[in-house]
């Protein structure tokens, strides 16, 4: 299905169907770029957070020329099950199938395949099978669960949840029903699982021996990334993002730390894809396209070598 977009700015929204690799449905939007194309683009969203929290980001890079991909993960927003209790998944999936039916989705051969991500988006890139189609990756949010990288009251709140107030939730209902506390989309019982596992951890799931395999693909990735975290940032405060990093050991990293007084409104975890946040969404898109030149500009030498 097609969309005008009310803006003066013509855009075309798509509602697109993705399947992942072991035949899973995955609701998704594509924006197409206006103007001249400058990449492909895919906004990898946080957990429990659905891709239209994501709107405004993605009309906004497709006005500056990038085709934009939205997705809902399994279990999420449109792509969640008619109940969730009974539903069997791991989070790793939302990675491993569904962001990688994404990259297949998006991924022509020629077009630059940009990456964004925000929280777990963050996390996703690593977990990509097909992470080597990715030109390059913009992450904000992204640090590693652990209570004690936040401030003391949030550490405080979150320990109890953990500890507390989510596992009754979970025994009565089946599931995580998060939106019982008004803090995102309820998420499937493995999720909760595996979060709250590796959330114990200072370094995430890289302090759980049993995922070591899965350390191992963090080393593969050699794509220029930025980590972009807000020092107001409760859940992923700039030392936890740096914690997380540690993962991503063979690739060319740049980390920036947010201040909300130079941004002169409150970031928090969320701030970055509201609709305060174009100036931030503006140095993404142009450190992308100098990526984008950067690879063309090597490919001519290289041509010319030959």
């Amino acid at each position: 299905m097609t969309l005008p977009n009310s803006a003066a700015t013509f855009s075309v929204i798509d509602q697109l169907t993705l399947v992942a690799d072991d035949g899973y449905r995955l609701a998704a939007t594509r924006y197409s770029a206006q103007g001249n194309l400058k990449g492909n683009l895919i906004m990898a969203g946080a957990t429990g957070v659905q891709q239209r929290f994501y709107r405004r980001f993605a009309e906004h890079a497709s006005k500056q020329g990038f085709n934009v991909l939205t997705v809902d993960y399994r279990g999420i927003g449109e792509s969640r099950p008619t109940s969730l209790k009974g539903f069997e998944m791991s989070y790793l999936d939302w990675g491993f199938r569904d962001l990688a039916a994404a990259v297949e989705h998006m991924d022509d051969g020629r077009t630059p395949l940009f990456w964004v991500g925000h929280s777990f988006g963050g996390h996703a890139l690593g977990l990509l099978p097909n992470h080597h189609k990715i030109t390059s990756a913009y992450c904000f949010g992204t640090g590693a669960g652990w209570a004690g990288w936040m401030p003391r009251l949030e550490a405080f709140k979150v320990r109890l949840l953990w500890s507390c107030v989510l596992p009754l939730i979970v025994a009565y209902k089946g599931y995580m029903a998060w939106s019982m506390l008004g803090m995102g989309d309820d998420l499937p019982l493995g999720v909760y699982k595996d979060w709250r596992r590796w959330c114990a951890h200072p370094h995430y799931f890289f302090d759980d021996p049993s995922m070591a395999p899965v350390a191992s693909l963090y080393a593969e990735v050699r794509m220029p990334c930025v980590f972009a975290n807000a020092v107001d940032d409760p859940w992923a405060p700039p030392a936890s993002r740096d914690a997380f990093l540690k993962g991503y050991r063979n690739a060319p990293l740049l980390t920036r730390d947010l201040h909300p007084e130079t941004k002169k409104h409150p970031i928090g975890h969320m701030g970055y894809f509201r609709a305060s946040a174009t100036d931030a969404w503006d140095e993404v898109l142009n450190w992308f396209a100098a990526q984008s030149n950067s690879t063309t500009t090597q490919s001519r030498a290289g041509t010319g070598c030959r």
